[in-house]
């Protein structure tokens, strides 16, 4: 609900700056024609990701992977790390942080693990775990539809979105290893409640994956397509078998709205000035030196007020496809210090209140803190070997 209020206030004020010639109309025009497919593929890859979790799906991995790390506790942590990186790199950020959060809290409290370290992998690599492909995070869509950057997203970020993960990964490891020490009875594998929507999802989760992955960069088709025609099969299955998991809660309004209303807000304070304003702060050379600058600002700008807005505000002032890069390592990599710093953890958080998980923001930040300089540093220098 605060989302939505939150959307709907900037969508206004957007429509006050088209409205009064702040914003010209074939600038917020040509906006929308950028933003539309984008948003298409956030609300289709969001009821793919509900609906596979209603049938079971991530469930079943989760009790995979207790049963395959055979009751040692790290193992199955690691299992949990790659399980999420896979979700974040193929589904998005906000699915794992949303979906995959609660299940593995669930599946560490059912073998008599500390939740805690779960969870927090799951926000960090919801985070961090968010560079490889464009469909990982909504950033990065927004970045590959830049004219500034080229088409070979994946070749260029492979380098930054592995050392994005393994930092983050190494640093839990060592705090958590005590935590993780123990070993536990692997579960009996639960009834899958309805067989036929649980293929279902499973088969067009599987065939979605390499589609999302390959579809726009080999086969250059946009990835809203694939990803609509699995939410359409998805949605056809769940009315056939369990059409009470059909609602309107499936369709991410909140989002859009706040989305749609961010784009012209930031759109219009960049022309009132902020544009030029962050020029001066982050630079314009290609060096390393002055990418750790553009990254240091894109870091601090997006634990100050959000990474989607860092982003937008900051995209003007990147200027060519290699500092772009620098500035999504910031905004998907740096957001690990404030609680609003991302959505995903913000959404991760209201997860974890309602599963009586309790991790104070002062703990959460000053972690943060340790691993959002080393993570966005260490990333942001890469990129002068790729």
């Amino acid at each position: 609900m605060v989302l939505a209020l939150l959307g709907g206030g900037l969508l206004l004020l957007g429509l006050v700056a088209v409205a009064t010639g702040v914003l010209p109309a074939a600038d917020a025009a040509a906006l929308g024609d950028r933003i539309a497919p984008i948003l298409g593929f956030v609300v289709a890859i969001t009821i793919v990701a509900a609906i596979a979790a209603e049938a079971g799906l991530f469930d079943r991995l989760a009790s995979a992977a207790a049963r395959l790390a055979r009751g040692r506790g790290a193992l199955l942590w690691v299992l949990v790390v790659v399980v999420a990186v896979a979700s974040t790199v193929f589904l998005s950020l906000d699915t794992t942080a949303v979906l995959l959060t609660p299940v593995v809290v669930t599946l560490a409290r059912r073998v008599g693990l500390p939740p805690l370290p779960f969870a927090l992998a799951t926000v960090w690599l919801a985070n961090t775990g968010s560079l490889l492909l464009p469909v990982s995070n909504l950033t990065n869509l927004l970045a590959e539809s830049d004219p500034a950057f080229g088409s070979a997203y994946v070749a260029r970020s492979w380098l930054p979105a592995t050392i994005a993960v393994l930092v983050p990964v190494a640093i839990l490891a060592v705090l958590s290893r005590k935590a993780l020490a123990h070993r536990y009875e692997p579960p009996a594998p639960e009834p899958i409640e309805d067989r036929v929507l649980f293929t279902v999802a499973a088969v067009v989760t599987a065939l979605l994956v390499p589609a999302l992955a390959l579809g726009d960069p080999v086969l250059h088709v946009p990835v809203w397509i694939p990803a609509t025609i699995a939410a359409v099969v998805l949605v056809i299955a769940a009315a056939v078998r369990r059409p009470q998991v059909l609602s309107l809660r499936l369709l991410p309004v909140p989002l859009v709205l706040f989305v749609c209303g961010l784009f012209l807000a930031v759109t219009a304070l960049g022309r009132l000035g902020l544009t030029e304003v962050l020029t001066a702060a982050a630079g314009t050379g290609g060096g390393p030196l002055e990418l750790l600058r553009l990254a240091g600002v894109g870091t601090v700008t997006a634990n100050l007020a959000d990474n989607l807005p860092a982003y937008l505000a900051l995209e003007p002032v990147a200027g060519n496809e290699h500092r772009l890069l620098a500035l999504l390592v910031a905004v998907n990599a740096g957001p690990l210090i404030t609680p609003w710093a991302s959505l995903a953890t913000l959404l991760w958080h209201e997860r974890l209140t309602a599963l009586d998980v309790k991790i104070s923001w002062w703990r959460f930040a000053g972690l943060g803190l340790i691993a959002a300089p080393l993570t966005v540093g260490l990333a942001t220098l890469s990129l002068s070997l790729v």
